[in-house]
C-alpha cells in the first residue's frame, strides 16, 4: 500500500481515540468546558450509561456565535496563545481537542449563547459534519447534547463496559469535580432519576456528604496544611479532609487528589498520604481521603498525558512532604483527644511533643499505650457466654455443643487434635500425632464458615435470612449503581435489598450469619470487593460475597472460648477440604513436630 495522507475524518477518529475513551471521557471533557466557562449551575442528564445521550447544561459565559463553527475544529481554542502559555496553565482544557474529538464519532447538538449577545445559536453536527446552524433563543450559557456516541466506529462501541459500569464512572466523575469546585452547583441524572446533587454553598464537607455519605464524613478529620515560599521551593497549600483510622479501605482507589483544582492520579502523592497513617493502619488497608494541594501553575506540568489526568511536578519531594505533614498532622491532633482516646480509638494515648519527633520516614513510629479488651473473663469450666456460630448471647454448659456443631460424615483432613488451650484469647493450642498446633481461631472459624456457606450455595439451599424492619442504607452514588447491579447476587447470598429512593435501599434481609452485626458495615466491605472484581483463584463474585460474609461472622481475635467450643471449632476445621488456609489465604495453623520440639529443648543429638 502506497503512503498517503489520511482523511480529515479518520484522523479526527484516530485523535478522538485518545481523549474519548468511553461515555464517562465525553462527560469529563464537557464538565471541564463548563467550568472554565465560569458556570455556577451544572445539570448533567444520562441515558443508556451515556451510550444514548448525554446531556449537560451550564450557566456559563457561553460561546460568541461567530465563534461557535470553529470551536469544533482541532486544536481550537481560547485558553493558549503561545507555547509559553503552557508553562504555566490555569484552565482544566487547554489543548482545543474535547468537542471536535466527541464531534466526530456522535451525533452533537450545541445550543450556546454569550451573555453579551441577546439571542443564542443552535449547531448540529454528525460526525464532524455540520448538517444544521440557526439562531434561536435561549438563556445565557451552554448546552451540549451527544447521542448515538461511537455510531460511526462500530470496533469502539464494542468495547464498552456495561452500562452500569458506565453509570459508576460517570458518578465518580461528576462527584469529583463536586468536590474540587463545592461552588458550583452540580446535579447529576440518570435514565430520569436523579442520583447526585450538591448544593453550591462552597463548603467541601457538604459535597463529601452528599458523595460519600453522612456516616463516612462523620469518620473524617480536616486537613489543613500550609508550607511558605523557602529559596527553590514553592508554596504550597494543603486542605480536604481524610478518614480517621477506624475508616478504612483495601486499596488506594478511596484516595481523591486534586492539583490546583484538577483531578489527578499520582502514585507518588497517594504514597505520602498512605504514610501518613504509619503505625496507624494494618498493612494492606488504606484511608478513605480527598485531598487538595494548591501551588504555582508554573511548578506543574499538566501537559504530560492525552487526558491531562497525570502531571509531573518541578519539585516532587517538597510535595510529597507538604501532603504527608498536612494528613499526619490532622491524624495525630485527632488522636490526642481525649474523648477519642476512651472511645473510637480503644486507648491511643499520644504525649504533645510526639509530633516534634516526627520525620515522615517509614521507620518512625509514634509511642503507643497498651489496648484494654474489655472482655469478661471466664475459666474453661464456667458456662460460656460466647456461643461459636450466631453470636447471640445464650449460654451453654461445657459438655455440650453448639448446634449443627457436631463432625459431619466428610473426609478427615487433619489428624485427630486434642486441645490444650489458649493463648492472648485469639490462638489455639493443641496437640497431635505428630507435635503441636496453634491455631488462629478467626481464620479456622472463617475457613469452617465458608465451606459451609458455599456447600448450600452450591445445593441451592434457601440461605437463612433475617427480617428487619424497615432499616434502610444510603451508598455514594457510584456504590449505588454497583449494589443496584448486584442485587441478584446479593439476594444469593442472604442480603434482600430494595432500591427506596435516590442511592438508598431497604435492608429485608441479611445472612443469619450477620444476624447481630451491622449490615451497612458489611455492605461497605462487600463493596469494596465488588469493585476490585473478582481475584486468581475465586470463581466468582459470589464467593468473593460469601468470604466477606464469613469473615464479619466468624469469632474474632480476643474473645475467650471455653474448652468445649475451642474443641468444636477444631473438630470441623479437622473435615473441612483446605483446613490449612482461611478464605483470604492466610495460614489458619502453625505445626510444630515432635522431633523439632526435641530439638529446641536439646534432646537430639
Amino acid at each position: 500500500m502506497p503512503i498517503h495522507i489520511l482523511p480529515e475524518l479518520v484522523v479526527a477518529q484516530i485523535a478522538a481515540g485518545e481523549v474519548v475513551e468511553r461515555p464517562a471521557s465525553v462527560v469529563k471533557e464537557l464538565l471541564e468546558n463548563a467550568i472554565d466557562a465560569g458556570a455556577s449551575n451544572i445539570r448533567i442528564e444520562i441515558t443508556g450509561g451515556g451510550r444514548q445521550r448525554i446531556r449537560i447544561s451550564d450557566d456559563g459565559s457561553g460561546i460568541p456565535p461567530h465563534e461557535v463553527e470553529l470551536a469544533f475544529q482541532r486544536h481550537a481554542t481560547s485558553k493558549l496563545l503561545s507555547a509559553e502559555d503552557l508553562s504555566s496553565i490555569e484552565t482544566l482544557g487547554f489543548r482545543g481537542e474535547a468537542l471536535a474529538s466527541i464531534a466526530s464519532v456522535s451525533q452533537l447538538s450545541m445550543i450556546t449563547r454569550h451573555i453579551d449577545n441577546e439571542s443564542g445559536l443552535m449547531i448540529q453536527l454528525a460526525g464532524s459534519e455540520i448538517l444544521r446552524k440557526q439562531a434561536i433563543g435561549a438563556p445565557a450559557g451552554t448546552v451540549i447534547t451527544v447521542e448515538n456516541l461511537f455510531y460511526n466506529t462500530p470496533a469502539r462501541l464494542k468495547f464498552l463496559k456495561k452500562e452500569n459500569t458506565e453509570k459508576r464512572q460517570i458518578a465518580l466523575f461528576v462527584s469529583r469535580y463536586a468536590m474540587a469546585y463545592p461552588h458550583v452547583k452540580f446535579v447529576l441524572e440518570q435514565d430520569g432519576r436523579e442520583v447526585f446533587r450538591s448544593n453550591g454553598s462552597g463548603q467541601l464537607a457538604d459535597v463529601i456528604v452528599a458523595a460519600m455519605g453522612l456516616d463516612s464524613f462523620k469518620n473524617m478529620v480536616e486537613v489543613k496544611g500550609h508550607d511558605s515560599a523557602s529559596g527553590s521551593r514553592p508554596e504550597i497549600n494543603v486542605t480536604g479532609f481524610s478518614s480517621v483510622p477506624s475508616l478504612h479501605r483495601a486499596d488506594r482507589n478511596h484516595i481523591t487528589l486534586f492539583v490546583n483544582g484538577r483531578w489527578i492520579q499520582d502514585t507518588r502523592l497517594s504514597y505520602a498520604i498512605t504514610q501518613a497513617y504509619h503505625t496507624f493502619l494494618m498493612t494492606g488497608r488504606y484511608p478513605v481521603a480527598i485531598v487538595m494541594v494548591q501551588l504555582p501553575p508554573s511548578e506543574v506540568d499538566v501537559n504530560v498525558h492525552p487526558t491531562k489526568a497525570e502531571v509531573r511536578f518541578r519539585d516532587p519531594e517538597a510535595l510529597f512532604s507538604a501532603v504527608q505533614r498536612a494528613v499526619r498532622r490532622s491524624v495525630v491532633e485527632l488522636a490526642q483527644t481525649p474523648a477519642m482516646r476512651s472511645g473510637r480509638f480503644g486507648g491511643l494515648g499520644f504525649r504533645a511533643n510526639d509530633w516534634e519527633h516526627w520525620d515522615g520516614s517509614a521507620s518512625t513510629s509514634v509511642p503507643q499505650q497498651q489496648l484494654g479488651m474489655n472482655l469478661d473473663l471466664h475459666s474453661a469450666g464456667q458456662y460460656t457466654r460466647i456461643p461459636l456460630n450466631n453470636h447471640t448471647s445464650t449460654t451453654l454448659p461445657p459438655d455440650s455443643i453448639p448446634e449443627g456443631i457436631g463432625a459431619p460424615a466428610k473426609p478427615r483432613t487433619l489428624p485427630i487434635l486434642r486441645v490444650v488451650g489458649q493463648v492472648g484469647a485469639t490462638y489455639i493450642i493443641a496437640e497431635g500425632p505428630s507435635g503441636l498446633y496453634l491455631i488462629d481461631q478467626h481464620a479456622a472459624h472463617e475457613r469452617i464458615l465458608y465451606e459451609q456457606f458455599m456447600e448450600e450455595h452450591e445445593r441451592h439451599e434457601q440461605v437463612a435470612q433475617l427480617s428487619l424492619e424497615a432499616q434502610t442504607v444510603t451508598f455514594p452514588p457510584a456504590d449505588a449503581h454497583l449494589v443496584e447491579e448486584n442485587l441478584k447476587t446479593l439476594a444469593e447470598v442472604g442480603f434482600t435489598l430494595e432500591p427506596f429512593g435516590p442511592n438508598t435501599f431497604i435492608i429485608r434481609g441479611v445472612p443469619a450469619l450477620l444476624a447481630n452485626q451491622a449490615p451497612d458495615e458489611v455492605l461497605a466491605g462487600i463493596i469494596a470487593d465488588l469493585e476490585a472484581g473478582t481475584t486468581p483463584g475465586q470463581a466468582s463474585i459470589e464467593e468473593k460475597i460469601v468470604t466477606r460474609v464469613c469473615k464479619h461472622g466468624a469469632i474474632k481475635a480476643g474473645q475467650i472460648l471455653s474448652i468445649d467450643e475451642m474443641q468444636s471449632i477444631i473438630r470441623q476445621l479437622e473435615r473441612c477440604k483446605s483446613p490449612h488456609t482461611c478464605p483470604h489465604g492466610r495460614p489458619t495453623m502453625l505445626h510444630m513436630t515432635s522431633e523439632q520440639l526435641a530439638k529446641e529443648f536439646g534432646r537430639l543429638g
